[in-house]
């Protein structure tokens, strides 16, 4: 696995990364996504829900998978059997979630306080997998370590890891507190393979501050891109062009958020009711920072229809 053009990709995220968020981002930049994270359980034994985070179509492309899991046959049996029904660029190992019932199975960040067995699992998958295998992990569990945090980082290349995705918090900050870019920087001055920074890139000037203090190769956008799906195109002008990227209209967000609702009808399997809860929650995160924005969530909880929904975002005003 060389490093990869373009530099900047959308994350995994459980809940979130399904077909219709991964087809509204790639209409506005991103050029390779993740399914989202999948249980390496649940997928050999065949849950139900890993039909629906597997859900794919022929423009979602390219695309990778991220796998959790603490037992290194069952990664690779989970591995193949994603294989099996979908066509990815390559399986990432996830190292880095923070969520409690993740970390009570030994899984995600836990392997942090275990590099041996995330060593067999990075093992166990790169030898066995005809693509390349990567790893996201954090810049520790409990404590900032450099030094720590760099051996685990050579751990994963010493056993295969084609490259790395670093989110530059600990555990215990899950997603809040600041970025660690001394941990990413010192990672990739001391790998061969190439390493992606994540973490706080909400916009442009936060991307190349990113690529700027860590010398990495490249990015993952999370959060940046909840009701943001332009962010991609974003950050690609501003680091080529320098192109400050300009204040969007109204308009402008409620198009794309319209065409991002059209996806979630057409290729979300969910119960109706559900279903207009889920749009709602994402018509939110499109809508925030508008003066008059808690107005509008409080309308938004009372809509009981797709229709009504888009009655409702055609008279926002700003």
């Amino acid at each position: 696995m060389t490093v990869m053009d373009p530099k900047i990709y959308l994350a995994p995220m459980s809940g979130v990364t399904d077909l219709a968020f991964r087809l509204i981002s790639r209409k506005f930049g991103a050029s390779h996504c993740f399914f989202e994270m999948l249980d390496a359980k649940a997928t050999v034994y065949g849950h139900p829900k890993n039909k629906r985070l597997l859900k794919t179509v022929k423009k979602d492309c390219p695309i990778s998978a991220q796998l959790v899991g603490a037992d290194p046959a069952v990664m690779l049996d989970a591995a193949e059997k994603i294989l099996s029904l979908v066509d990815i660029s390559f399986l990432d190992i996830n190292s880095a979630c923070p969520a409690k019932k993740i970390i009570k199975k030994g899984a995600g960040a836990s392997l942090l306080k275990d590099t041996a067995r995330l060593g067999k699992i990075v093992k166990k998958l790169a030898s066995g997998l005809r693509i390349p295998v990567t790893v996201k992990l954090r810049t520790g569990f409990y404590d900032r370590d450099v030094r720590e945090f760099v051996r685990t980082a050579k751990v994963c290349q010493e056993n295969g890891a084609s490259a790395l995705f670093i989110h530059g918090r600990t555990m215990v900050q899950s997603y809040a507190g600041d970025i660690d870019y001394e941990s990413i920087k010192a990672a990739k001055a001391s790998l061969e393979i190439p390493v992606f920074g994540s973490g706080n890139i909400f916009n442009p000037f936060m991307a190349k501050r990113m690529l700027d203090e860590t010398g990495c190769d490249g990015i993952l956008v999370a959060r940046g891109a909840f009701g943001n799906p332009w962010i991609f195109k974003s950050i690609e002008n501003y680091l080529k062009k320098g192109k400050i990227p300009e204040e969007l209209s109204l308009t402008v967000k409620k198009r794309a958020l319209i065409k991002h609702l059209a996806y979630i009808e057409k290729y979300r399997d969910m119960k109706d009711a559900n279903k207009i809860g889920f749009m709602g929650k994402v018509t939110m995160e499109y809508f925030k920072g508008l003066y008059n924005s808690a107005r509008i969530r409080e309308r938004i909880c009372k809509v009981r229809s797709y229709n009504e929904l888009l009655d409702l975002i055609s008279g926002v005003r700003q």
